[in-house]
């Protein structure tokens, strides 16, 4: 087993990276609470694989097991589903030393650790996820949220899980385009904070893809180090944890413009990636052959190249409501150089050619 640490002082836990972590019982020891209500919230999709596996693993732990099973999608992810767990727990009379378990991908990772953030002010949770994009990003570092139709995690908080367990086995269920998806957030990482990474990446791509377990773990784990070194030096995102949205700004408009759930987070992300480089081409920032590599090999892991054309002023709308604009100006999270991240803003004229250089051709209703 791989463990990783998240330095945060007397918030600081563990990832635990390994197959097999979710059968056993001594996985979760150090988040029990005999006297406590256990809460694992799901969706549809996740919940008949894994929930009665890890109710199994944490029956000795707690002095209950309760149940949440969620709608699955990125769609669902909003106020009136978020309200179904605080439904949940309040129908079990759950008190303030309720653990929340998030079983599931980066949507029940964020759902459930916002309710826990707000459940009685504060209740612990814990990390379960089970999508590759969740192990090597959403479920660490505390980010939780909902969206809204005017942008995508705009609601939110951040709250620190007690512990992330990321058992490899789960990914084996995950069907191709989600672990395609998956795939952006571990190419991110390595375009951000580490070109030898991205040389491996290139190298074990296929292997990746064909859920070789030995190539996963190190993915994970590699992006799971470099995370929790940007989030143990900034946790509420105030100026370094910014550069993990590389892509993001232009991705996060591809899925609010788009309508949630079209595009996977993913997929809008790998575009995105490639929008943002081409703007760091066009301001001098990254030679063209770097970007050219990066693009390359978000097209290898199945991931779209190109984006829809939402219309110019749709794009310019969409990328206003973006967490890291600042006086009305947008700010983007640029290549100075592949690993070397820059955050800036960039001339409208810029940023809309950046976007025209790239457009799918015809009408795009979802990435797939």
């Amino acid at each position: 087993m791989t463990t990783v640490r998240i330095a945060l002082g007397d918030r600081a836990y563990d990832i635990r990276i390994a197959s097999g972590l979710l059968d056993s019982p001594q996985t979760f020891a150090a988040v029990a609470n005999p006297k406590a209500a256990a809460l694992i919230v799901s969706n549809i999709t996740v919940a008949p694989l894994y929930a009665a596996r890890l109710e199994r693993s944490l029956a000795p732990h707690f002095a209950r097991v309760l149940h949440c099973v969620l709608p699955d999608g990125e769609e669902y992810k909003t106020w009136q589903t978020l309200d179904q767990i605080f439904t949940a727990l309040l129908h079990a009379q759950c008190d303030r030393r309720t653990t929340l378990f998030a079983l599931g991908g980066g949507v029940i990772g964020d759902m459930t650790g916002f309710a826990a953030a707000s459940y009685m002010r504060g209740v612990p949770f814990v990390q379960v996820p089970t999508t590759l994009l969740a192990q090597v990003d959403s479920s660490v570092g505390g980010k939780t949220a909902i969206n809204h139709p005017l942008g995508k995690n705009m609601i939110g908080a951040f709250y620190q899980p007690r512990l992330v367990v990321a058992d490899l086995a789960t990914l084996h269920s995950l069907p191709q385009r989600e672990l395609s998806a998956g795939m952006a957030e571990v190419i991110k990482h390595a375009a951000i904070a580490d070109v030898d990474f991205l040389g491996w990446l290139e190298t074990h791509i296929d292997a990746l893809l064909a859920h070789d377990d030995a190539a996963l773990a190190t993915a994970v784990a590699r992006c799971c180090r470099i995370k929790a070194d940007v989030v143990a030096q900034d946790e509420t995102e105030s100026g370094l944890r910014a550069i993990l949205n590389f892509g993001h700004t232009f991705g996060h408009a591809i899925e609010a413009g788009m309508g949630y759930g079209n595009w996977l987070h993913g997929e809008a992300v790998g575009a995105g990636m490639v929008l943002a480089a081409e703007l760091s081409v066009r301001l001098g920032l990254l030679p063209r052959d770097e970007a050219t590599r990066l693009s390359r090999l978000i097209a290898r892991a199945g991931l779209p190249t190109r984006a829809p054309d939402l219309g110019a002023a749709r794009w310019a709308e969409l990328m206003q409501v973006d967490k890291k604009a600042e006086g009305g100006q947008v700010r983007f999270v640029l290549l100075h150089g592949l690993g070397h991240p820059v955050l800036r803003a960039a001339p409208l004229a810029d940023v809309q050619a950046s976007i025209a250089a790239h457009l799918q051709p015809g009408p795009v209703t979802s990435a797939a």
